[in-house]
């Protein structure tokens, strides 16, 4: 199935409702006004859609005491947290986060999902955002739109991963607890930028292209963009074991690409992981001073564990633990950190601090 491909949050397939508890998941828009980006670029209007679960508990002053944040991956939105293997291990009662005790916001970050991006219509010409620019909107979003000035935990997977890394030095003590699952928090440089710009340079040197202008998508460039993906998102313990023939392989690389080609729009795509441009939350990691629970797993081609970089950063930040989940055919190559059943149990322990 394609769940052992699936790289990034673009390529999660359709949405699954979370477990059955009141209140459901609610859809929400809100405009910020006057954005301006890194660049100096602004717009007038940044939308930013995001979901919620559970019901606000508020203090004296209104401000509410009991809201969760969770980040999404590249490509990827709010929604693809309410998906069974996160949503069904984590939302219930008595779990890890039940929505009867937690208000818990999704957001789409900004170019994904129903937040403002590229292909509303202003193409290449939308303002060049960066990781800092989408966490200053994750922080409007909550305090002008939300009352929310104080989090019980940042939980963010790849992408967002990166985000909750960027949150605890940019705000420091705002979100009570961080998890972060399926990163690193060094630039973004070696095997890992080539890959992204690889995905990049396929789809601009496609003639179809034309400078993010196209009439009809680039195919030939996004063909290679949806291939780089599924390669950078699978473990290949489980799919030896699973396709332990050349024809097996094929036919599965087969039915595999053809459920996530041409999910995406070519110039989101490109902003999308173009925004990792200037992360690096390496040098500031001693501010991170809250408990900190950082995951990553074993078969992740994205952020392979011989780096050593882990066991060197996890020693600056004071309250910071380190779990790397061993790689075996059951987990799910990049993709582990949003099957909740492998780290579940250690983040019942972190929200129990």
């Amino acid at each position: 199935m394609l769940r052992h491909l699936v790289p990034l949050a673009l390529l999660f397939a359709s949405v699954m409702p979370a477990h059955a508890q009141d209140p459901a998941p609610t859809d929400h828009d809100a405009t910020l006004a006057d954005f301006t980006f890194a660049t100096g670029e602004k717009l007038p209007e940044l939308k930013m859609h995001y979901t919620t679960l559970g019901t606000p508990q508020r203090d004296r002053a209104g401000h509410v005491t009991n809201a969760v944040m969770i980040l999404h991956g590249t490509g990827g939105s709010g929604k693809q947290f309410l998906q069974p293997q996160f949503a069904g291990e984590l939302f219930g009662p008595g779990q890890p986060l039940d929505t009867a005790k937690y208000y818990v916001i999704l957001p789409d970050n900004i170019g994904h999902g129903g937040s403002s991006k590229p292909s509303d219509g202003m193409r290449m010409k939308f303002p060049r955002y960066d990781y800092a620019d989408m966490v200053t909107a994750q922080h409007r979003l909550l305090t002008e739109k939300l009352e929310v000035k104080k989090l019980r935990l940042i939980l963010g997977t790849s992408m967002g991963c990166m985000h909750a890394f960027v949150w605890g030095e940019a705000y420091p003590g705002f979100a009570e607890r961080i998890a972060p699952f399926a990163c690193l928090p060094v630039e973004i440089a070696g095997q890992n930028r080539m890959w992204r710009t690889l995905l990049i340079d396929a789809i601009t040197a496609d003639p179809a292209w034309q400078g993010g202008d196209y009439r009809e998508p680039p195919t030939a460039g996004l063909r290679t963009a949806t291939s780089l993906l599924l390669v950078a998102g699978a473990n290949p313990y489980a799919l030896q074991a699973q396709y332990p023939t050349r024809a097996a392989a094929e036919a599965y690389k087969d039915a595999a690409f053809a459920r996530a080609f041409g999910r995406a729009d070519a110039n989101d795509m490109i902003y999308q992981f173009d925004s990792s441009r200037t992360y690096n939350p390496l040098p500031g990691l001693e501010k991170i001073t809250v408990p900190v629970l950082w995951i990553n797993s074993a078969d992740d081609f994205i952020n392979p564990p011989a780096y050593g970089i882990a066991e060197t950063a996890v020693a600056r930040m004071p309250q910071a633990k380190f779990i790397l989940i061993p790689a075996s055919p059951e987990t799910k190559g990049h993709g582990t950190h949003t099957w909740a059943k492998f780290w579940k149990d250690d983040l019942a322990k972190l929200m129990a601090e």
